[in-house]
Parts: structure tokens; C-alpha cells; sequence
């Protein structure tokens, strides 16, 4: 709850929330999936670091980035597809609240995708010799990292917040097809590689065996979790300063 304090000519507005036991049972409901994000995340570090992997040439050691980069990339991709449906929503409703979910689902999207290009780099320097190759994927990567930036410009450049939204809204829900097919058709097209691309066999062909998947699936769950969590953050963050300024 809202309450202003006067102080001469000082208006200053403070938010007070009041105890309820039903209140304590509501955040313990909300927080499990948290809890259960760190010890994830906990698992898969110590686990991607201690386990043993298949030994295997070329990759030996480094084969262990698999349960950090891949993960990551998936946690951009399912961030992204949310913020997809919740520019969808905001066209559909025009709930201001959509367009503040989209844009910060997408701002986690691009904080994934930023870190699964600079794993991928480090994967590079040691398979393939060189932090960045010009491998179509890498390239395809790289321009989808910048769609979706143009996207943040895009938003940047309207004063309208109705105008704002609605723009970028179209933007997104086009920009999504667009980093698919750049991720993962136009690879599959040219020589690549990149596994799973340009004739080159995916890592489940011939070494993702059962140990590994012990640790590679969970670090899926576990990264989505953790941008789940990151963006409601910023979104409640945003939607508290949008209630002190009177933003609608």
C-alpha cells in the first residue's frame, strides 16, 4: 500500500506492505521454483566442473562448456518466445503491463544470447583455433543478437509509450521468425562447423551419453529458470517506479 508523507513542500511517497499470515503462505507458494533454480544451478557448476565426461579428441576438457553454452542459448530462445507472447498479449489487450514483460523477457533474451556468443567463442579458441572463425553460425548468431538489439533502439526512439509499444511490438513478433531461421535453417544450408550444422553430426549423435545428460538437462531447466526469475524481477522493478512517477 501507497502512502504520501508531507514534509512542508516535500511530497514523498513510501510503500508499506503489511504482515498477514496468508501473505507468508502466498511467498512461500511463489518462491519454491526459485529455491529450486539455485540448487540447480549449484548442482550443474560443481557437477560441469568435477564430473567426469567422455574423453574425446579435439574437444577433451572443454567438452564440459556444453552444460553452460547450450543451456544459455536455450534460456535466450524460451526468454525470447515469451517475450514474443506477451507482445502478442499487449496487441491483442493494449495492457501496459504486456509491453513492460516483452521488452524485459527480451532484455534477458539478449543477456543469454550475449553469454552463450562469448562461451561459444571460448569453445571456438579451442576446437576450432580461433575466437571467431566467420562460421555461419557464429555470423547468423551474431545478427540476431543485433535484430534484437535494433529492437531496444527502436523503443528508445519513440516518446509516445502507446506508439512506443505497439511499434515494438510488431518488431518483436517478427524479429523472433527471423533469429530462428538465422540460428538454425540458414546454418543447415552451407558447410559449417558448427555440430549439428553443415553435415556435421549434433553432440546426441555420439557423445552426449547418460552421464552427461544427467547434468545437460537439468542446466536447460535451470537457465530458463533463472531468466524466468530475472525478468519478473525487473518487471515488478519497473511496474513499483512506473506507481511512484504515475506512470500508466
Amino acid at each position: 500500500m501507497f502512502y504520501f508523507l508531507t514534509f512542508g513542500e516535500v511530497k514523498i511517497q513510501i510503500f508499506v506492505e503489511f504482515y498477514s499470515p496468508q501473505t507468508d503462505i502466498l511467498n512461500m507458494k511463489l518462491t519454491w521454483w526459485k529455491l529450486l533454480a539455485i540448487l540447480i544451478l549449484l548442482y550443474v557448476i560443481i557437477g560441469g566442473f568435477m564430473f567426469d565426461v567422455p574423453k574425446l579428441n579435439i574437444l577433451n576438457e572443454s567438452i564440459r562448456n556444453l552444460y553452460f553454452h547450450v543451456p544459455m542459448w536455450f534460456g535466450m530462445i524460451i526468454s525470447l518466445l515469451i517475450s514474443v507472447i506477451f507482445s502478442v498479449i499487449y496487441l491483442a489487450k493494449g495492457n501496459a503491463k504486456s509491453d513492460i514483460q516483452a521488452a524485459e523477457y527480451a532484455n534477458t533474451g539478449i543477456v543469454f544470447g550475449v553469454l552463450g556468443l562469448l562461451t561459444g567463442m571460448v569453445w571456438a579458441q579451442y576446437t576450432w583455433g580461433s575466437y571467431w572463425s566467420g562460421d555461419p553460425k557464429q555470423n547468423a548468431s551474431a545478427i540476431g543478437l543485433l535484430i534484437y538489439l535494433a529492437y531496444f533502439v527502436l523503443r528508445g526512439s519513440f516518446t509516445d509509450d502507446q506508439q512506443r509499444a505497439r511499434i515494438s511490438a510488431i518488431y518483436n513478433i517478427f524479429s523472433f521468425p527471423a533469429l530462428i531461421a538465422l540460428l538454425f535453417i540458414l546454418p543447415r544450408l552451407t558447410d559449417s562447423l558448427h555440430p549439428g550444422n553443415g553435415g556435421n553430426p549434433g553432440f546426441n549423435a555420439y557423445d552426449l551419453d547418460s552421464r552427461m545428460r544427467l547434468l545437460f538437462y537439468p542446466s536447460i531447466l535451470g537457465f530458463t529458470l533463472l531468466g524466468v526469475w530475472i525478468s519478473s524481477l525487473r518487471v515488478r522493478i519497473r511496474l513499483v517506479r512506473n506507481r511512484i512517477y504515475g506512470i500508466e
